[in-house]
């Protein structure tokens, strides 16, 4: 079993300096973390600052954590095309044919933040209202159609 040995690893490091704008909330396990990620060049997140929530199976890293926004008090789920308002991302990332084991809870947060950063449209994806009142599946189990790599 990699992924607690890993995940041990990784914890150790994050817990020192990471990227600027990303910052190690918990991690009382290895099954969930969360992560803090602020947004520093682009003027729609300015002054947010957005919980990550990452799940890791036991498969880690050889299969992608689950990572979704979580929506409290502080922190508010962001508007980007490729995020549902109930904090689900679409990202190709975080989807199996998209994710390496080369990848860590750090790069996935860089991946994020640079999806943000890199965003001009203040708008939740095409039929964001009936995907989060119908679906009803892990975000790991629904197989997105990643069309869009303008944002």
């Amino acid at each position: 079993m990699l992924g607690p040995k890993r995940l041990q690893k990784e914890l150790v490091k994050i817990q020192g300096p990471l990227a600027p704008g990303i910052t190690l909330v918990s991690a009382e396990d290895l099954q969930s973390w969360y992560m803090d990620v602020q947004v520093m060049d682009n003027p729609i997140y300015s002054n947010e600052v957005y919980r990550l929530h990452f799940r890791f199976s036991n498969n880690y890293p050889i299969e992608a954590p689950e990572v979704v926004f979580v929506r409290d008090e502080s922190h508010p789920i962001p508007i980007h095309p490729h995020i549902y308002s109930n904090g689900i991302i679409c990202l190709d990332l975080l989807d199996s044919a998209g994710w390496s084991p080369v990848h860590n809870v750090e790069s996935v947060c860089v991946s994020i933040q640079s999806m943000l950063t890199g965003n001009t449209k203040r708008e939740r994806p095409p039929g964001d209202a009936e995907f989060v009142r119908s679906n009803r599946q892990r975000p790991k189990d629904i197989n997105f159609l990643y069309h869009d790599t303008t944002v």
